[in-house]
């Protein structure tokens, strides 16, 4: 099997897009693959380093405050779809995948221009515009979450939850005692991306003295960008760490989780049926962190506390509320349960069989 592949910009779209990867490497025995990404964002690295051929184009999304450089995006799309209908036609592949990231838009629309079969995965509630418009050329979306489907005005959309959830059951709990943690108490994870955020970094700087003596112990990932700035912010019940080499293992043994409503963080923590805490990020394309999180809160898996809102007492109030009420703690684990699909990446390579039969 021939397979192009095509995801960018951030890990919510590279990692279920390796996911997938991982999954055909498993199943088919005679693959050829071919990685589109962009020229300089994350996954011209990130691919490479995994073994997986790279293809890298210079591909930018549309300036929504300078509208006249848009001129320059629309000239860059128009060569980029040039290109991609020439290195269709000469890797010749039996499907092409999209998994989200403004780079798959001339991948998936040369794809239909030269008669190949494509698939388009969404791992938002609500898709960007990207992949509402790519819906109409491709043969397949899949999606991550139930609700999402009422946003495709296509038939061909099939829930099969996001490919990284795969990633997650197989990952192993670390022990606690990496990071200084107790066996016999509760750990809640507070976590707000790779790098960090400003906004939360000063909010923490009066949250976590407040944590000081709780019955529970804090593992706070500042990122690292902020690191620095939490120097004698640790506590015998407070431990802060730049970032995680290992966030599934730490999830696994952890009982709650703060952080933001990514779609990979949301796959992750519904798969190890986490209950948890969402600050959505207000500084994300359409707001759609909010709607992640949204998705969960209305069924029961999940609390909001938007960034504004955010302080000691409403955070700790919330996270005693849920450790002090074994009931509601359980109905969060049930409800991520029920949104977790622990065997996404299955399902996907299944759509892939059916869409090459059809």
């Amino acid at each position: 099997m021939r397979v192009m592949i095509t995801a960018g910009g951030t890990g919510g779209h590279i990692f279920p897009a390796l996911a997938i990867i991982h999954k055909l490497q498993e199943k088919e025995k005679n693959l050829e693959l071919l990685y589109v990404g962009t020229t300089d964002r994350m996954e011209h690295t990130i691919i490479p380093q995994e073994g997986i051929p790279y293809l890298g184009i210079p591909m930018h999304g549309l300036n929504r405050k300078k509208i006249w450089k848009n001129i320059e995006v629309l000239q860059e799309l128009q060569q980029n779809i040039k290109k991609m209908k020439q290195e269709i036609r000469k890797f010749r592949p039996d499907i092409v995948i999209g998994v989200g990231g403004y780079v798959t838009f001339p991948v998936l629309y040369a794809a239909k221009k030269c008669g190949v079969k494509s698939m388009l995965h969404e791992q938002n509630s609500i898709p960007g515009l990207t992949n509402k418009i790519l819906s109409r050329y491709v043969n397949r979306v899949c999606i991550s979450l139930p609700d999402s489907k009422k946003y495709f005005k296509t038939k061909n959309v099939v829930y099969t939850g996001n490919p990284r959830s795969e990633e997650v059951v197989k990952a192993k709990p670390i022990s606690k005692k990496e990071y200084g943690l107790k066996e016999n108490k509760k750990v809640v994870v507070i976590v707000m991306g790779s790098l960090g955020s400003y906004t939360i970094t000063k909010k923490m700087k009066e949250i976590l003295p407040k944590m000081k003596g709780k019955p529970y112990e804090v593992l706070f990932v500042s990122g690292k960008d902020y690191y620095d700035e939490f120097q004698g912010y640790s506590f015998e019940n407070v431990h802060i760490v730049p970032f995680l080499d290992n966030m599934l293992g730490v999830l696994k043994c952890s009982d709650l989780i703060v952080s933001r409503a990514g779609a990979s963080m949301i796959a992750e923590i519904t798969t190890c049926h986490l209950p948890s805490i969402l600050i959505p990020s207000p500084y994300v394309t359409n707001n759609h962190q909010y709607k992640n999180a949204k998705e969960l809160e209305k069924n029961g898996a999940s609390v909001i506390i938007e960034e504004e809102n955010l302080d000691s007492k409403i955070l700790l109030d919330t996270i005693d509320g849920i450790f002090e009420d074994p009931e509601k703690y359980k109905k969060m684990q049930d409800a991520n349960a029920k949104l977790g699909i622990r065997d996404s990446a299955t399902r996907f390579y299944e759509e892939i069989q059916k869409v090459m039969k059809e």
